[in-house]
Parts: C-alpha cells; sequence; structure tokens
C-alpha cells in the first residue's frame, strides 16, 4: 500500500505490518483514503481530531447557508387600490430578502363566476414588482383559490 505521512509526505510504498509500526511509533491512526487506488492509498493521521474538524467545517457551512422560504400572501378581487399597493410594497420586500412569494386569490360565492378579474389583480401585481421577481407560475385555479408562485430576480 501507498503511505502518506501525517504532514502530506509520501513515505512510499510498503506492507501492511510497515504502515501500521510507523502509525503506531507517531502515536496516531492508519487510515485507508482510497483503497480502490491500485495501490491502496492509507494515511498517517489522528482520525478523531479529522472527524472532529469535518463536523465543525460541516457546521460551519450549515450555518452560513440561507434556505429560502415560500412566503404567503392572501387577496381577494374586491381589494381597493391602496390595498393592493401595500400588499405588492409587502410583497416586494419578501423578494427582496431572497424568499419566493405564493399569492393567492381566494374566490367566496358569486366571485366564483368572475375568475378573470382576480386574474387581472395578479398579474398587474406581477407587472409591478417585474423589476425584482420572475413569475415562476403563472395564475391557476386550484379549488376556489387562484395561485401564482413568484421567485426573487437573480442579480
Amino acid at each position: 500500500m501507498r503511505l502518506i505521512g501525517a504532514n502530506g509526505e509520501q513515505l512510499g510504498v510498503m506492507s501492511l505490518q510497515e504502515a501500521l509500526a510507523k502509525a503506531q511509533d507517531a502515536g496516531v491512526d492508519l487510515v485507508e483514503v482510497a483503497p480502490t487506488a491500485s495501490p491502496p492509498v492509507c494515511r498517517v493521521m489522528d482520525f478523531g481530531k479529522y472527524k472532529y474538524e469535518q463536523a465543525k467545517r460541516e457546521r460551519l457551512a450549515h450555518k452560513k447557508s440561507k434556505t429560502s422560504e415560500l412566503k404567503g400572501m392572501r387577496l381577494s378581487p374586491k381589494i381597493g387600490e391602496h390595498d393592493l399597493q401595500t400588499k405588492t410594497r409587502t410583497v416586494s420586500g419578501f423578494l427582496r430578502d431572497g424568499d419566493k412569494v405564493r399569492v393567492s386569490m381566494w374566490f367566496r360565492g358569486r366571485e366564483m363566476a368572475h375568475p378573470q378579474v382576480g386574474e387581472q389583480i395578479l398579474r398587474r401585481m406581477a407587472q409591478q414588482l417585474a423589476e425584482v421577481a420572475v413569475v415562476e407560475r403563472h395564475p391557476l385555479m386550484e379549488g376556489r383559490n387562484m395561485v401564482m408562485i413568484l421567485a426573487p430576480k437573480k442579480t
């Protein structure tokens, strides 16, 4: 097997007994790094310290990663102009934070007879948010709701 030292230096090709003796002399472990290589590659290292540092790197990477949430905004076809502007500003804030937004228009009673009114409102909102958002899913009826999904634009 090919042996790599604790500092990354090549110690050459040797038998398993010789490699184990070198690892014991250094007071550390013999770890098989590439078993499928020809000859197999082993490394002299403190395995406990290696596992600890690997877990530490994973925790740090997990801490730095940001998951994109799916925020929601509900509208009604009878929404007033000012209320629509307010909700559009709120959705814009969500998108600037990097979150996706699920905008749903909910219909009640006789409002179900005119889904085009809700679709116009959703399309107008998407048009107003065009500089910060892309429409990931166009307005589509799901039961009594019309749903549109907006995603933040890549900068």
